[in-house]
């Protein structure tokens, strides 16, 4: 029996499905956030709740991909701060789940995404000066991880929405795009692998899962291929404004499904 008919998925639908695996790759080594439509098709294709297991290994492939081609421009000294929160919004996250339907988690989610955008939009232009990477380490820079860590380790553990979330954050502590793309790449991949027995103990990754993530896995590297590519191509500027614009477009589609 192979994947397709064990999960009832149609040729259109695994068409589908790979076309958001591919998408995944893309938002890794470019435009990070872009993965929101992927959560949203993979959503629509699959049960919800089994969607979000499904996904979980597809994006870690992408988040190896990314490390790969980025790993000389993550900033350490933000992912230390940023992780004891984010472990705080996972176990948070993962009693959600053990209570909540779908329809609370996509409000939510959806809710909580737009507001990032907003504030993000809202800081950026009323700010004299932006910000550096290094500033994470004043008494207010503190704060803002520990904030941002919560809703990331949440928004990640109950729909993998984890990604505009810190995307806001980076952009907000004035990352450049190779340090954007870096920092979040080993932010991601440490924060997917560790939710992966979450996931397996809320029976959303399983044999099935697995198998479907087999088939889907090859679509991730094109994907991140095209994605290296056109980062290069990709003004500082614009590269903001798209990251911004698919937070929201991610957000808009959790609370309008």
């Amino acid at each position: 029996m192979n994947t397709m008919t064990l999960w009832h998925i149609s040729g259109w639908g695994f068409a589908a499905l790979a076309f958001a695996a591919l998408l995944v790759g893309f938002s890794k080594t470019a435009v990070s956030g872009a993965n929101t439509v992927s959560l949203a098709i993979f959503a629509a294709v699959l049960p919800a709740r089994a969607s979000t297991g499904v996904l979980l290994p597809v994006l870690i492939a992408g988040d190896v991909l990314a490390v790969l081609t980025y790993r000389r421009h993550a900033h350490w000294p933000t992912l230390w701060r940023l992780f004891p929160a984010v472990a705080v919004g996972v176990v948070a996250g993962t009693l959600f789940l053990v209570w909540a339907d779908d329809g609370i988690v996509r409000t939510s989610i959806g809710a909580i995404l737009l507001l990032m955008a907003g504030v993000t939009v809202w800081r950026r232009r009323t700010a004299e000066t932006p910000e550096e990477p290094d500033a994470v380490g004043t008494r207010a820079g503190r704060m803002k991880a520990r904030s941002y860590g919560v809703l990331g380790g949440f928004t990640t553990m109950v729909a993998n929405a984890g990604g505009p979330v810190m995307s806001m954050y980076l952009l907000s502590a004035g990352f450049r795009k190779l340090g954007f793309l870096g920092t979040s790449a080993f932010f991601f991949l440490i924060v997917n692998v560790s939710k992966v027995p979450f996931s397996a103990g809320l029976g959303l990754i399983d044999g099935r899962s697995l198998l479907l993530d087999a088939a889907l896995a090859v679509f991730v590297v094109p994907g991140a291929l095209f994605g290296k590519w056109a980062v290069n191509r990709i003004n500082q500027r614009l590269f903001e404004q798209l990251v911004i614009a698919a937070t929201v477009v991610g957000g808009l589609q959790l609370l309008l499904r």
